[in-house]
């Protein structure tokens, strides 16, 4: 038996994780262009991934838990780590630099524990979908980044 669930609503999901540790390779190797290329339609992946999975109107508790969940996971490595993971490739390794890596890092755990957490009370109060988004999201990452260095 498999651990997990496996079924379309976080297929897109996975891509995104996929597409971030390719990414993350690339990074390793010196290929910005491509790495930053990654991170961007890893970021455009995300942006649908709960689209999809909403389309699936019969999802029980578990399955709509584990999304939120695996969607937060994946999210730690595409959005904290792999940018990290870019600017120390690209140079960001001083002391200092890499002290801002580690604090951004820290950061979006943070930021997406509060939201899982946040989420998990909303679910419970009410069944209809977010309204809004509190904060910034950690996938805004995936336009900043890739701006900034095609600046």
């Amino acid at each position: 038996m498999f651990l997990g669930i496996y079924d379309y609503t976080v297929i897109l999901t996975y891509i995104s994780l996929g597409i971030s540790v390719f990414g993350i390779t690339r990074a390793l190797e010196g290929d910005f262009k491509v790495a930053i290329f990654c991170l961007a339609l890893s970021g455009l992946c995300d942006m649908f991934d709960g689209k999809i999975a909403r389309t699936k109107k019969n999802r029980t508790d578990d399955e709509k838990n584990f999304g939120i969940q695996i969607d937060s996971l994946c999210d730690v490595v595409c959005f904290g780590i792999f940018p990290a993971m870019i600017c120390y490739c690209l140079g960001v390794n001083t002391s200092a630099g890499i002290g801002a890596l580690i604090f951004y890092s820290v950061a979006s755990v943070i930021r997406l524990a509060y939201f899982n957490v946040s989420e998990a009370k909303r679910q419970n109060e009410t069944s209809e979908n977010r309204q809004y988004y509190q904060g910034l999201p950690i996938t805004s990452m995936a336009i900043i980044l890739p701006f900034l260095y095609l600046m």
